[in-house]
């Protein structure tokens, strides 16, 4: 890098060399990109999600199996259609393992459920394959109207607390924006063990298909205007929740990850923009990011971080609510 700035972060107790870090997706299915990863500065590695689906059909198959050698097993049902993902279950711990011996950083797993179950046992298999950590991303959008909030985060909660007690490595919830009282529901997390909440995962919004009368997958890579809803909550949480967050979509630039940094996260998870730019992009934000601090005469990154939390303000939800007078106020000015 050619700079002596201390870019150092803590991110759940793991030290890293900057916060810039290529966030969940499919970069880490690919050793020889995962190793260019490394090589362009990437300060650890994060794997895209093993599915609870894919678990429970495997766990479904080796029931199936068994029962087919059982004298009085009655005929097999058929499996639901495999998840057209690059990675099963096995061949996910296989990835992490080969990661893991590839590169000197730590290595993130992932899963991806909505309910308790056997799949999270899958968490101290991970922890055993070399996984520094665990992202628990709870991805669920709620249409039941008979259930509540209460209930929906109570089995989060309950989730988080079942994988956290089954491994010794640190977990990190990654949640959406859509609960009635974050910060109430982070502070449930931290005393269900979690250790870090990564802000956040991105709903993908299908499309319809008028002709063929059918829902359409839709995919669109992040926007920096999507940092904007992540620096609120980021700035919200610091100082009440007792363990590290993270920035996750939105990051496009150096000055985006500042102002993550600024705003309480100890890493910055970059996807979109490392999917545009390449790994070297991971090398761009993390040089910007020094240059500035350079600039501006910081001795360390230390310095910036959570400089402009609303834990600074003696009065947040005043502080909000002035603000939003104050936008309404200067429309058309």
């Amino acid at each position: 890098m050619g700079s002596g700035m201390d870019l150092s972060t803590t991110y759940m107790g793991i030290r890293l060399e900057h916060p810039v870090m290529p966030g969940a997706g499919p970069m880490a299915d690919d050793l020889d990109l995962v190793k260019r990863l490394e090589d362009a500065g990437a300060p650890a590695i994060v794997m895209r999600s093993l599915f609870e689906e894919q678990l429970e059909e495997e766990q479904l198959a080796a029931h199936q199996a068994f029962d087919a050698r059982s004298p009085t097993a009655e005929a097999s049902s058929f499996l639901p259609v495999p998840h057209e993902l690059a990675l099963g279950p096995e061949e996910y711990l296989e990835q992490l393992a080969r990661i893991v011996r590839t590169v000197d950083v730590p290595v993130f797993a992932s899963l991806n459920g909505t309910a308790p179950g056997a799949w999270l046992e899958y968490g101290f298999l991970m922890q055993q394959a070399g996984a520094a950590g665990i992202e628990l991303n709870v991805h669920q959008l709620s249409t039941d109207p008979d259930e509540t909030a209460e209930r929906l985060e109570h089995r989060i909660a309950y989730m988080t607390s079942a994988l956290a007690q089954s491994v010794s490595i640190p977990v990190a919830v990654k949640l959406s924006p859509f609960f009635t009282s974050l910060p109430h529901f982070a502070r449930r997390l931290d005393e269900a063990g979690a250790k870090g909440l990564v802000l956040f995962n991105r709903f993908y919004q299908p499309d319809i298909d008028v002709e063929a009368l059918d829902v359409e997958p839709s995919l669109h890579l992040s926007h920096p205007s999507e940092l904007l809803l992540r620096l609120r909550w980021l700035a919200i949480l610091t100082g009440r929740f007792g363990g590290s967050l993270a920035a996750s979509g939105g990051v496009h630039d150096a000055i985006g990850a500042l102002k993550a940094v600024m705003c309480g996260a100890r890493v910055t998870q970059v996807v979109s923009a490392v999917l545009r730019g390449g790994p070297t992009k991971i090398t761009e934000l993390r040089d910007g990011l020094a240059r500035w601090l350079e600039d501006h005469e910081y001795e360390s990154l230390a310095q910036a971080h959570g400089s402009m939390t609303l834990e600074k303000c003696p009065d947040p939800s005043a502080f909000e609510r002035g603000n939003y007078i104050r936008i309404i106020g200067s429309w058309g000015r």
